[in-house]
């Protein structure tokens, strides 16, 4: 792709390009290589467009986390519809989904963790992960009110966040230790005995 066809297209599609080439340069380079030039490159437009369409590099990023979660969001919401009417099949499915593709996947654990690194010194990334990472907690906490749970389902659903990011980090970092069925198993031991 030439500057040219970067200015060509539809400023709808430069944004999603940026977006796009800020996920893959994330997942190369992590949070310390990513700047705009950088982002700007791996998009084939110049650096320019980045500033034009985001104003700086900062709200380009807090834009990218929020596409990533909707990703992930989306394909849990899928597989949730999947799963029937079952209010705790409803449960486990939200948490399977996290170890299964496409939100099992090498390319978007490297940008995830980017993007993690960048909430510490971008505050527009940070709210960017406080406002999807409450839409996650939200989902989970409906899920346990389907099932019945008469606990405190804020801190429920922050546990069983923290579980799967624990157990989701931890099998993309290393899949000889166990494999995504025993993450599963182990998560819906936890929530069955959460629910007991």
């Amino acid at each position: 792709m030439t500057q040219r066809a970067g200015y060509r297209r539809a400023p709808a599609e430069r944004r999603q390009a940026l977006i796009d080439a800020t996920i893959h340069a994330l997942a190369k380079q992590g949070a310390g290589g990513v700047s705009v030039r950088t982002i700007a490159a791996e998009a084939g437009v110049s650096p320019g467009l980045v500033t034009h369409h985001f104003e700086g590099v900062e709200p380009l990023i807090a834009a990218t986390y929020r596409q990533v979660s909707d990703r992930v969001g989306a394909a849990l919401l899928a597989a949730v519809e999947a799963a029937g009417a079952d209010p705790r099949a409803r449960l486990y499915a939200y948490v399977a989904g996290n170890f299964l593709p496409p939100v099992m996947d090498e390319e978007l654990l490297a940008t995830w963790l980017g993007l993690l690194g960048l909430t510490t010194s971008m505050p527009l990334v940070a709210a960017a992960h406080a406002e999807t990472y409450a839409a996650f907690r939200q989902a989970i906490e409906a899920l346990l009110v389907a099932c019945g749970s008469q606990g405190d389902h804020r801190l429920e659903a922050v546990a069983i966040t923290a579980l799967i990011d624990g157990l989701w980090l931890e099998l993309c970092l290393d899949r000889s230790v166990f494999t995504a069925d025993e993450a599963m198993a182990l998560a819906r031991r936890w929530i069955d005995a959460l629910l007991a």
